[in-house]
């Protein structure tokens, strides 16, 4: 590779579409600066803070959403994955509405919960089901369970795996290349403000390397209370598992008097209509549901078999919340479980996933420029790179001023995906049309062109080797 300046084709072209980004959302400038006085880093979340600035959102209806500039776009970001069912979807508007007017909150159940209960356990396969409020309750709740069942302290999780920003699980999370350590003992430093002691009760393996389990167990016998997995790894692209990997991994855990957490925060109702655990056939002892459940509204939930959810009917662990099942989630949920997202949902979405998947790899290759990608029911990514990632090492070796320049684009042009979008990929909803696909796919042909003309270029904006 060449030495670089911040003049190469590709940065050049990087700079010119921020300079565009920023001249048609004034708008979205002046309220982050006046954010900026009264929200760190001006944002209502870390995960909304992007260069050159984040975009505020005025609206949505359907698969569009309009910035507080009056921008129109196809909307593929989804809220992180969220909004499965379109914006403003009138059943979940018309079960909220009634809902509100007879009471927002009473910390005690509503009928909806039952009914809540009773779709999950029958589209994932697990008998008893209890609510919160976010992917990272649920998360908590099921390695606090895994913990009481087994009476045993470590964790296993995969490396660069995001489950959510509680203790349990801030370890091993977007560093770069340089910082992972070695292969074969992965750095298990804690993240930011959470002690090195939780960390210490975490062991980290690669997604994908069941050898690397069965490591962990013989360094540490006696001592495993389960592991969470993303039964495909999310926020680094969509990394699937390879045939067998699931099974495999449920027979070993098991093996050695373990558990096993399915983290469906972003897989379940999207990728099939009974998530991962339908698609790949693999039934696990609990599973994380979150995002696209509410329909918007925040809404968490677990599942477990009867033996790990007896830890919560006897007593030996308390799963609370104040806003557990609250009425308003749960009017959304019921209505997305009942209303929307129903069986012939998910082969429609796949087949226009499916379109867009090809006219987007299809201009890319026009131009000799090579990628993988996915589509699973709503889910699915193209990402430019010269072999499939298997893993978060190899993941990190993605360009992420690629991808920078993908998401500017797409932007500056009339479609929003993540501004994160080497870690995100696409969500598409119920409302999505063929021609929304094909505005993506066009914008994907700009793309192509200028890397047809970077030659061997590196940015010198961006790291390859790291998540930003």
């Amino acid at each position: 590779m060449s030495a670089t300046t911040a003049t190469t084709a590709i940065d050049a072209r990087i700079l010119a579409e921020e300079a565009t980004f920023m001249a048609r959302n004034r708008r979205s400038n002046e309220l982050y600066e006046q954010a900026l006085a009264v929200m760190p880093g001006g944002v209502t979340s870390s995960w909304s803070s992007t260069r050159p600035f984040p975009v505020w959102i005025s609206h949505g209806a359907g698969s569009h959403v309009w910035d507080v500039d009056g921008n129109e776009y196809v909307d593929t970001h989804a809220g992180y994955g969220v909004n499965v069912v379109g914006h403003a979807n009138p059943a979940v508007v018309d079960a909220v509405q009634r809902r509100v007017t007879m009471g927002t909150h009473f910390a005690q159940p509503t009928e909806d919960s039952i009914v809540v209960a009773q779709e999950l356990a029958h589209r994932f396969g697990l008998p008893l089901w209890r609510f919160n409020n976010s992917g990272t309750e649920s998360t908590m709740d099921a390695i606090h369970l895994m913990r009481a069942i087994t009476g045993r302290d470590l964790i296993i999780k995969v490396e660069g795996s995001y489950h959510g920003h509680h203790d349990l699980v801030n370890v091993s999370l977007w560093r770069s290349l340089g910082d992972l350590g070695p292969v074969d003992d992965p750095s298990r430093e804690a993240g930011p403000g959470i002690p090195q002691a939780f960390a210490d009760l975490v062991r980290i393996v690669p997604f994908n390397d069941l050898a690397a389990v069965e490591r962990v167990f013989a360094d540490h016998p006696g001592r495993i209370a389960g592991m969470i997995i993303e039964p495909m790894m999310m926020n680094a692209g969509i990394i699937p598992p390879h045939a067998g990997y699931l099974a495999g991994l449920r027979d070993l855990v098991h093996r050695h008097g373990a558990l096993l957490t399915f983290d469906e925060v972003k897989t379940g109702l999207v990728v099939a209509w009974g998530g991962a655990t339908e698609l790949f056939g693999v039934s696990p002892d609990i599973i994380c549901l979150a995002k696209a459940l509410g329909g918007g509204v925040p809404c968490g939930a677990i599942g477990g078999t009867a033996e790990v959810m007896s830890a919560i009917s006897d007593g030996r662990y308390d799963q609370v919340g104040t806003f557990n099942g609250n009425p308003l989630t749960m009017a959304a949920a019921r209505a997305v479980l009942t209303e929307v997202l129903t069986p012939d949902t998910y082969a429609a979405a796949e087949a226009l996933g499916r379109q867009l998947f090809d006219g987007c790899t299809a201009a890319l290759s026009a131009h000799g420029i090579q990628s993988y990608g996915i589509v699973h029911g709503f889910k699915g990514s193209v990402v430019v790179h010269d072999k499939p990632a298997t893993n978060y090492r190899e993941f990190l070796e993605i360009d992420t001023a690629i991808s920078h320049l993908n998401y500017l684009i797409q932007h500056n042009n009339g479609v929003f995906i993540a501004p994160w979008a080497k870690s995100e990929s696409w969500t598409l909803s119920v409302a999505h049309t063929s021609a929304d696909c094909e505005r993506l796919v066009a914008n994907t042909e700009q793309l192509a062109d200028v890397l047809s003309r970077r030659g061997d270029e590196v940015s010198a904006l961006f790291e390859v080797g790291g998540v930003t």
